[in-house]
C-alpha cells in the first residue's frame, strides 16, 4: 500500500493560469518526485493600470512516498 503527502505550492505567470500551474507543477518536480496530481486552490491575477501584469495560483500537489 502506497502512502501518498499533500503539500501547497504557489506559482506565477506572466502569460496565463495554464501557464503557472505548468510551471509550478514542473518546478515542484524538479526536487520531488512521484508526483501524481494536484489541486487549484485558488487563482489571483496582479492588475496595474488596468492590465493583468502577472497570474498567480496556489496548488496543492500530491505526491507518493517511496518505501
Amino acid at each position: 500500500m502506497g502512502v501518498a503527502k499533500v503539500s501547497e505550492i504557489s506559482a506565477t505567470s506572466k502569460k496565463s493560469f495554464e501557464d503557472a500551474v505548468n510551471q509550478g507543477i514542473k518546478r515542484f518536480a524538479k526536487t520531488v518526485d512521484n508526483v501524481e496530481g494536484a489541486w487549484v486552490k485558488e487563482q489571483k491575477v496582479v492588475v496595474s493600470k488596468g492590465e493583468i501584469k502577472e497570474y498567480r495560483v496556489t496548488m496543492k500537489v500530491t505526491f507518493i512516498i517511496k518505501d
